[in-house]
């Protein structure tokens, strides 16, 4: 069974998000209030995953984003979500800046909801960036003048959206009752357009779609 360390100072956040994990088929094998706890845990127990809040004692800062990069230097395969009680962008495009997949960035309130909670959870392990919808919309909301996002169509814009939350071209196809062809061609043209270089790695294209999204 896949295993995972949870990590937040506030006790009963913590055990529903132990509870949800574990009826999203996960074992939640260690809970951790602030960042030295849970830095020792996922070293002792090796967890397949960890969930951490950002902000946790001693600062209440940016603790998630650290223990993220400690652990993932000396484990890369492990699968990290940092989960936020606000929209911040910067932190979550931070989190992604490490150049690895298999990360994360939820907000609390979307990880009360189990189906929304277990398919970030799914995608994560699979090896996939996954960024929460509300951030990549307070992107995508930012204006400046002669704006290229302006050249893009609804549709596009709609495929664009999807692809900064980390989806697949299937999956994006499925959600928005396309075929697969039709999504291919989008997603050409959008990269066209917004001047950003094609992939076929998924970490690299929510990076470059969520770069260009941040520089605005």
């Amino acid at each position: 069974m896949t295993t995972a360390v949870v990590a937040d100072d506030a006790v009963l956040f913590r055990e529903g998000l132990t509870r949800l994990l574990g009826e999203a088929g996960l074992e939640v094998v260690g809970q951790a209030g602030d960042l030295p706890g849970l830095l020792a845990l996922a070293a002792d127990l090796r967890p397949d995953l960890v969930v951490t809040d950002i902000r946790m004692p001693p600062t209440h800062t940016t603790e998630g984003l650290q223990a993220a990069e400690s652990l993932r230097r000396d484990r890369p395969d492990l699968a990290v979500i940092v989960l936020s009680q606000y929209v911040e962008p910067h932190y979550a495009m931070s989190l992604l800046d490490e150049g690895r997949a298999r990360v994360g960035y939820l907000l609390k309130d979307r990880v009360t909801d189990l189906d929304e909670l277990a398919d970030g959870v799914r995608r994560v392990l699979a090896g996939r960036s996954v960024v929460d919808p509300a951030v990549v919309h307070e992107l995508l909301a930012r204006s400046t003048a002669r704006d290229p996002l302006d050249e893009l169509s609804g549709r596009e814009r709609e495929v664009l959206s999807l692809m900064a939350q980390g989806r697949s071209n299937r999956a994006i196809a499925s959600m928005l009752h396309l075929t697969g062809r039709t999504v291919e061609s989008h997603v050409r043209s959008i990269f066209l357009k917004l001047d950003l270089q094609p992939t076929d790695d998924d970490h690299r294209r929510v990076m470059a779609v969520l770069a260009h999204l941040g520089a605005r």
